[in-house]
């Protein structure tokens, strides 16, 4: 369960959004994937207001960096 390809190219939120989603997807467990597929939600309902071009992109790096952590995880698990 390796982060998805393409990683690199997300550059804006709705590109981080599907990107996410689709991680979630790969996750074993459907209650797993509910889980994080909530989370990534209520992310970005509490950050859709941002506005600043240099916070959007620390949010993005976290977010995919987050997301590897968690696919890494899981991986380890099998």
């Amino acid at each position: 369960m390796t982060p998805l390809p393409n990683a690199e190219l997300v550059q804006n939120s709705l590109q981080l959004y599907r990107y996410l989603l689709r991680c979630c997807k790969q996750l074993p467990e459907e209650n797993i994937r509910q889980h994080y597929r909530h989370a990534v939600r209520q992310s970005f309902k509490v950050h859709a207001d941002e506005d600043n071009p240099e916070r959007i992109q620390q949010i993005i790096k976290r977010a995919i960096e987050d997301a590897d952590w968690v696919m890494n995880k899981y991986k380890r698990q099998k």
